[in-house]
């Protein structure tokens, strides 16, 4: 049977084009380029959605809480081998007032949840990857220029996010990957989405990883 892999994150995993504001194609975004790249033994199932976050309500954006969608997405996709977990960069948004350590107790929240799952539902055959986001970067100055975030402070809780996922990642069991080492947020539009390049170097690191370090 070929092997699927759930991918579950924000608009960096819907592939969020910030400079059209449209969804890049799947030969640009992560997730497509990792299906391409791993292969026909591979079904990648793509489950990004613009604004999630990992635990908490945004009532003016709807319904993008992450810990509530996670049962039901993981009950609608299994059997699935790997699931790779990418969240955390709208929960910095300045509204919910968060520090890192808050957004690392979100996450301890969801793999719960995930790992629960994955023990009594799959055996515990189910290889859970905990994927640290990309660093923000500068505040541009342009009219992408995000007024939800205070790009300095969402810079420095992304680079703090990176230690506490991989301690997540320890805890749980769980494998990690710092997507900040293989993919630059693009400061020439609006600083924490990627460009077209910075996607499709992402997927392609990813599918490196899983080629070889990884066997599901």
């Amino acid at each position: 049977m070929k092997k699927r892999i759930l991918c579950f994150g924000d608009s960096l995993t819907w592939g969020f084009s910030p400079e059209f504001g449209i969804r890049y194609d799947e030969n640009t975004r992560w997730t497509g380029v990792l299906a391409k790249e791993l292969g026909s033994d591979y079904v990648i199932i793509e489950e990004g959605q613009n604004g999630r976050t990992i635990a908490t309500d945004d009532f003016p954006k709807g319904e993008r809480n992450g810990l509530k969608y996670i049962q039901a997405c993981m009950e609608s996709h299994r059997p699935f081998d790997m699931i790779i977990i990418m969240l955390g960069t709208n929960d910095i948004k300045k509204k919910f007032g968060y520090c890192a350590i808050d957004i690392a107790d979100e996450m301890n929240l969801l793999l719960e949840k995930v790992v629960a799952f994955n023990n009594f539902r799959q055996e515990g055959k189910a290889k859970i990857v905990l994927m640290s986001p990309p660093l923000f970067g500068k505040k541009p100055d342009s009219i992408y220029a995000d007024p939800c975030y205070d790009y300095e402070e969402a810079r420095k809780i992304t680079k703090e996010l990176a230690e506490l996922y991989k301690q997540l990642a320890d805890k749980f069991s769980c494998d990690y990957i710092n997507a900040a080492l293989y993919a630059n947020a693009d400061d020439s539009i609006d600083g924490y989405h990627l460009s077209g390049k910075e996607q499709t170097k992402l997927g392609l690191a990813i599918a490196d990883i899983i080629k070889k370090d990884f066997t599901i």
